[in-house]
Formats: C-alpha cells, sequence, structure tokens
C-alpha cells in the first residue's frame, strides 16, 4: 500500500465518521426531517461519501467513530457543519444540543469551556453566518 492509499483511506474514514456524526445529531429526536434531509445530501457530496456509504450510515451511524482533526480550524469546520445540523429544522432540542456538546468533546474542545463554545456556535449558526465568519468568530472568542 503506498503512502498516497494511507492518506486517502485516513482522510475517507475522518470523512465517514464526520459524516456519521452528523447524522447521529439528525436521528437525535427520532427522525430525519426534510431540511436535515437535503443538508446531509449536501454534506455527502462535500464530503465524499458515496451512495452506499451513506446508506450504510443511516442503517448504522454508530460503526465510525469521531476522529478529531489535528488542526484546529479543521475541528471549527467540523463543529460548524455539526451545529448547522442542530439547527437544520429549526428546532433545538436538549438531546440536540446534549449531543453537540459530546461531540465537541469528542473533537478536541476541552470539558472547562465547552459549554461556552457550544453556545458560542449555535449562536452563530442561528445567525446564518457563513464558514469564514464562524470560524473568525470562534477563534476571536475572548477578544
Amino acid at each position: 500500500m503506498s503512502i498516497s492509499d494511507l492518506f486517502d483511506s485516513g482522510f475517507r474514514n475522518r470523512n465517514k465518521g464526520h459524516f456519521s456524526a452528523i447524522v447521529r445529531v439528525a436521528l437525535s429526536d427520532g427522525t430525519i426531517t426534510t431540511e436535515e434531509k437535503k443538508f446531509l445530501d449536501k454534506l455527502a457530496i462535500k464530503l465524499e461519501i458515496s451512495q452506499a456509504e451513506y446508506e450504510e450510515i443511516l442503517e448504522n451511524p454508530l460503526k465510525y467513530p469521531v476522529n478529531p482533526p489535528l488542526m484546529h480550524a479543521h475541528r471549527l469546520e467540523r463543529l460548524y457543519d455539526l451545529a448547522r445540523m442542530v439547527y437544520a429544522d429549526d428546532v433545538l432540542g436538549k438531546k440536540q444540543q446534549d449531543l453537540l456538546t459530546r461531540f465537541a468533546l469528542a473533537l478536541g474542545f476541552t470539558a472547562g469551556n465547552v459549554g461556552y463554545i457550544v453556545d458560542k456556535a449555535l449562536k452563530l449558526v442561528d445567525m446564518n453566518v457563513d464558514l469564514d465568519t464562524f470560524t473568525y468568530e470562534m477563534q476571536h472568542m475572548n477578544r
């Protein structure tokens, strides 16, 4: 196996883990709404998830673990996607917020400030900011 095969395999597995985490958020209230389905469809394309992988993950979203990116900016991008899924159906339930908190911890955000981070992320997503604005605001929270 070549280096590029290893990189490609690891990259694809991280994307599958991220996609399955988002599917878990979508399913946290027991159903996937039309808005959530549209979001999942777009994200699957962005993450290069095949139709077969998409269906496999919908059947068993716990199959792939959350693999946190090493770079903070990539963690923020994953958090952005997760927070957007929480708001995809314009309803924020306690279960969804709790799940987002758990995923934020899995992404490597610390327990000491995860509540603040999740709250800030949800407020930014509620304001319909784009990824660049989200990343900037999250990186400059304490200023």
